[in-house]
């Protein structure tokens, strides 16, 4: 009985191996599909848009052109802007949103758990927590103005509360949703409250807090570009304001098409960290966003 135990396992064991081949290369197949859709998608649109724009069905000066945004690119990109270079403003605008997306973070991952876990303190704090969130944002922006001036101080602080608001109410929800039991018995073994805080609670809510830094970068980004867009000196909001008031439509189109470009870069490290960190979920799970 045991010779035939140890004859089949290779044979279960290939077995296993072209299944997994048949899978990786069906994998690969709608990869190639999804992006040559992808592709495709991106030569209508833009195509349609440059042949409408070149037989005059489309104003140039109000709407612009592929060709116009690409000439304005080149411009900016190797004669500069009038307030400096294009990767001095693409700093200026990054490191913004880098630092008011990593506060912001922190912050509501912190207060969200702590509300989470004591009761009183989330029912004290919810109409505080309320009133904050029901603020219009631009209001925010134009007082941050008020109180710090054109500086970067601002934008880093409208970045702030938006990223806040985003990654405090999944880090809320997703230490309310622990399974109590799972506490339970860690406090039946003799665990601190910081123990079960740092090693059953935070570690169960972490697919919620990761779920929200996703939207979350994209509201660092914003709050850093429409602060620009209120008053700035230097940033690729101030660039796009510039060109709003020009009545410069590719300028406009371009600042977009490069806000889109590190929207992308920032969605693609968040994405690979989301797999780092939540590397133990099943796969099935992880794809269930359609890369959303």
């Amino acid at each position: 009985m045991a010779t035939g135990t140890l004859a089949a396992a290779p044979g279960a064991e290939a077995d296993e191996t072209a299944l997994a081949r048949t899978a990786a290369s069906r994998r690969r197949r709608r990869g190639a599909l999804v992006h040559t859709v992808q592709a495709l998608l991106v030569v209508v649109v833009v195509g349609g848009w440059q042949l409408a724009s070149a037989r005059g069905a489309l104003d140039t000066f109000t709407y612009g052109s592929p060709g116009g945004v690409v000439h304005q690119l080149k411009t900016w990109f190797t004669d500069g802007t009038p307030t400096g270079s294009i990767w001095y403003n693409i700093g200026i605008t990054m490191e913004e949103t880098v630092l008011g997306f990593l506060i912001g973070t922190a912050a509501g991952v912190v207060l969200g758990v702590a509300l989470g876990r004591v009761q009183a303190l989330a029912e004290v704090l919810a109409p505080f927590i309320k009133a904050g969130n029901s603020i219009p944002r631009v209001v925010l922006g134009s007082m941050f103005i008020i109180w710090f001036g054109l500086g970067p101080s601002g934008k880093v602080a409208l970045a702030v509360v938006l990223v806040f608001f985003s990654v405090f109410f999944n880090a809320f929800q997703g230490t309310r949703e622990v399974d109590r039991d799972l506490i339970a018995n860690a406090r039946v073994l003799g665990a601190s409250p910081w123990r079960v805080t740092s090693q059953v609670v935070l570690p169960s809510a972490m697919t919620w807090i990761v779920a929200s830094l996703h939207a979350a970068f994209g509201f660092a980004l914003i709050g850093a570009i429409v602060g620009e867009v209120l008053g700035a000196q230097a940033g690729l909001g101030q660039l796009i304001q510039q060109a709003q008031q020009t009545f410069n439509a590719n300028g406009v189109y371009a600042g977009i098409v490069v806000i889109a470009v590190l929207a992308l870069a920032a969605e693609f490290l968040i994405t690979r960290f989301e797999r780092r960190v939540l590397r133990w979920r099943p796969t099935q799970l992880a794809g269930d966003s359609a890369g959303l």
